[in-house]
């Protein structure tokens, strides 16, 4: 018995509208296409921790050849097709993690602060997802900082530049912010990074005396500590995060779409500081996750964002969380 192409499928479908009974009618109560969907937040537990994701919306980044450097363009582009997305847009989605440790809450990564909506028209959705899972800004204890990328510090202000979360202590690793507070390191930057440089002093210049500076692989939370990931940016980090016996990694931006550069951990991304460095520390991450059969949590995999590593011939693969209504 021969398949059933596509082109039968869609010709079957209207010979059946077509057929309908005579006495069929249209609905009564159709109802316009809101458009809308449901508030952008998923909770999940790692032992006593109640981890909650928080969508900010997607950027559909156009890419073109030099997007990865090291192998030709068709590669990505069938990587890209092979997983029912388009060859010329790559969705980069923003979630930030809080996790309530039952004496603190905390949370990694601030998101945009609706302040890449002219980039990414699609972002912005951070405040009215937190609010929707409950959260107030004035209850935040700890905010860690994986790197000083726009999407992940803007959230620290608001647009007129006031903290949005004033009882919070601030940190940030140690290497990350002597790169990028360094007036060298600024003078000789390319012309693309400048405004990388110049919107983290506009983050933390006047409150640079109150940022708490840690060396990675210091505690920087209870049962949250630092892991050294270097590459994305010069002082980038990663966060283990342990409660009892379960243990998960949050790997920030240590590997960006999953189907490119899970699958393809070598492939090196014009979105690192040092690609090769960042190829080399994807390796060895997802290797240890895979490993350890630990949850992952990637600021940019699809929502909610967390899954496991499995290894494959050539790399590995994300299997993403299933659904669940209750913890």
């Amino acid at each position: 018995m021969s398949g059933i192409s596509r082109r039968d499928l869609l010709a079957s479908s209207a010979i059946a509208a077509a057929a309908a009974p005579s006495g069929w009618h249209a609905a009564l109560a159709a109802a316009p296409a809101s458009g809308m969907q449901a508030s952008g937040f998923y909770r999940y537990r790692v032992g006593d921790y109640e981890m909650t994701a928080i969508n900010d919306g997607v950027w559909l980044r156009t890419i073109d050849d030099k997007f990865v450097s090291n192998v030709p363009y068709q590669d990505v582009q069938k990587a890209l097709a092979d997983s029912f997305q388009p060859v010329d847009k790559l969705p980069i989605p923003f979630t930030s993690l809080v996790v309530n440790t039952g004496s603190k809450l905390v949370l990694i990564d601030a998101g945009t602060g609706g302040q890449l909506t002219q980039l990414a028209p699609q972002s912005g959705t951070w405040d009215a997802n937190f609010a929707a899972a409950g959260f107030d800004p004035k209850n935040v204890d700890t905010i860690l900082i994986s790197h000083f990328h726009q999407d992940h510090i803007n959230g620290l202000k608001s647009k007129d530049g006031a903290l949005r979360f004033p009882n919070a202590e601030i940190r940030v690793s140690s290497p990350e912010w002597a790169f990028w507070m360094d007036d060298a390191q600024l003078s000789a930057a390319p012309e693309s990074i400048r405004p990388v440089f110049l919107n983290a002093r506009r983050i933390f210049a006047d409150i640079a005396k109150d940022v708490k500076r840690f060396e990675p692989g210091d505690e920087v939370a209870p049962g949250i500590r630092s892991i050294a990931a270097y590459g994305h940016t010069p002082g980038h980090v990663a966060f283990a995060i342990t409660s009892g016996d379960a243990s998960m990694l949050a790997l920030s931006d240590t590997s960006h779409n999953p189907w490119l550069f899970v699958r393809h951990p070598e492939w090196q991304a014009i979105v690192d500081t040092d690609a090769a460095l960042a190829a080399e520390t994807r390796k060895k991450m997802l290797d240890r996750a895979a490993a350890d059969r630990m949850l992952v949590q990637g600021y940019h995999f699809p929502f909610p964002a967390s899954g496991h590593i499995r290894q494959t011939a050539t790399g590995y693969d994300l299997i993403p969380v299933m659904w669940q209504a209750s913890l």
